[in-house]
């Protein structure tokens, strides 16, 4: 039975994101299982990003920090489209 279970917020983004975060879950559940610690990861992914802002005009939703709050780590992919400003992805 493991000892510790760590919750995960994952936020993959946009493009590049996508593919990178499922690929660092593999990597972290194959550390876990290794651990001497006996622990274990559940995960919760947020669909959060630039194609979230284009359809809902925000980047996350207004409690969204509080949501993460939760968490014991956040795994963030890449966030960024070309057709979306900086300074509204970067907020």
């Amino acid at each position: 039975m493991p000892s510790k279970n760590y919750r995960i917020a994952l936020i993959p983004g946009d493009g590049i994101g996508k593919e990178v975060i499922p690929a660092a879950v593999k990597v972290l559940n194959a550390a876990a299982r290794a651990s001497e610690e006996r622990l274990s990861l559940s995960f919760r992914e947020f669909d959060w990003g630039c194609e979230h802002y284009l359809s809902t005009r925000q980047m996350m939703p207004e409690d969204g920090l509080e949501q993460l709050r939760a968490f014991d780590a956040i795994l963030l992919g890449a966030i960024g489209l070309r057709s979306v400003p900086d300074h509204v992805s970067l907020r």
